[in-house]
C-alpha cells in the first residue's frame, strides 16, 4: 500500500482554503490516504483502457473511458467544467447575462479554490503514476491534479460539516451493482460510524471526521470500502511505527 505521495503539508493547505477548524496529524494523513486510494483507482482504470488499445501513455480519453466503465470514479466532478476533456459531457459555462464564458477566464479569481490550486498535486500525482508504472501526457497530469485538488477540497467542507453539525446528519446510502453482479451485503460498521454522533471538540477535525466525510464523497460500493480500509490501516502502520 505505500505511503500516499500527497503530504499532510498539502492536506492541510488545502483544509486551510475551506476551514479555519485546526486539522490532527491523523485526520491529514486519512485525508491523504483516501486521496491516493482515489487517484490510483482512477489511473487504474484509465491503464485497462489504455492497454485495450495497446497504449502505455495515458490520455485524457482514457480517463473518461474509466469513468464510463466505473461511475464509483466519477469524483471531483467540479473540475469538469474547467477542462477540455469534459467540455462535451457538461457542456459549455455561462454567466449571469447568459454570455458564454471562455475557458481562459474560469480560473482568473483570486479567492482560492480548488481549481486554482490544483498545480499544487502535480508532485504528487507524478509520483503516483510512477508507482503504478504509467506515464501519462500533459494534458491527462493535469486532469488528474484537478480531479485530486476538487476532490480533497470536497472532502474537507464535509469533514468541517460532520464537525460542526456534531456528526452526519443527512446521509443516506447508495449501494452500486455492476451487471451480473450480486449486490454486496450492506457494511454495518460503515453505517455506523457514518451516522452515530461523533465525539471529540468541535475546533478539530480529527480522523473519524475524515472517514465520515469520506462515506459522504464516494459510493457505497468497493471505492468507498477500499479508501476507508486503506485510511485505517494507514493510521495503525503509522502508530506501531
Amino acid at each position: 500500500m505505500g505511503v500516499s505521495p500527497f503530504k499532510p503539508s498539502l492536506v492541510k493547505a488545502v483544509f486551510r482554503d475551506v476551514t479555519p477548524m485546526h486539522v490532527s496529524r491523523s485526520a491529514a494523513r486519512a485525508a491523504a490516504s483516501v486521496t491516493r486510494t482515489v487517484l490510483t483507482e482512477i489511473i487504474d482504470g484509465a491503464r485497462r483502457a489504455a492497454a485495450a488499445q495497446a497504449r502505455k501513455k495515458l490520455i485524457p480519453g482514457d480517463l473518461l473511458s474509466a469513468i464510463d466503465r466505473n461511475v464509483e470514479l466519477e469524483v471531483g466532478t467540479a473540475w469538469y467544467d474547467h477542462s477540455p476533456t469534459f467540455h462535451g459531457l457538461t457542456g459549455d459555462l455561462y454567466d449571469a447575462d447568459g454570455v458564454n464564458v471562455p475557458s481562459r477566464q474560469r480560473s482568473r479569481s483570486r479567492k482560492p479554490s480548488a481549481v486554482v490550486g490544483a498545480h499544487r498535486f502535480e508532485a504528487g500525482v507524478k509520483k503516483l503514476l510512477r508507482s503504478q508504472g504509467a506515464t501519462a501526457v500533459p494534458a491527462m497530469v493535469r486532469d488528474l491534479n484537478g480531479i485530486a485538488s476538487v476532490f480533497l477540497t470536497d472532502l474537507a467542507r464535509d469533514a468541517a460539516m460532520v464537525v460542526h453539525e456534531g456528526g452526519v446528519k443527512r446521509f443516506g446510502t447508495v449501494t452500486l451493482v455492476m451487471s451480473g453482479e450480486p449486490a454486496p451485503p450492506p457494511s454495518l460498521q460503515d453505517s455506523h460510524r457514518a451516522l452515530s454522533t461523533r465525539r471529540g471538540d468541535r475546533r478539530t477535525i480529527g480522523m473519524e471526521d475524515i472517514l465520515a466525510a469520506t462515506t459522504m464523497q464516494l459510493f457505497g460500493g468497493n471505492l468507498r470500502q477500499r479508501a476507508l480500509t486503506e485510511a485505517r490501516e494507514a493510521e495503525q502502520n503509522t502508530s506501531v511505527g
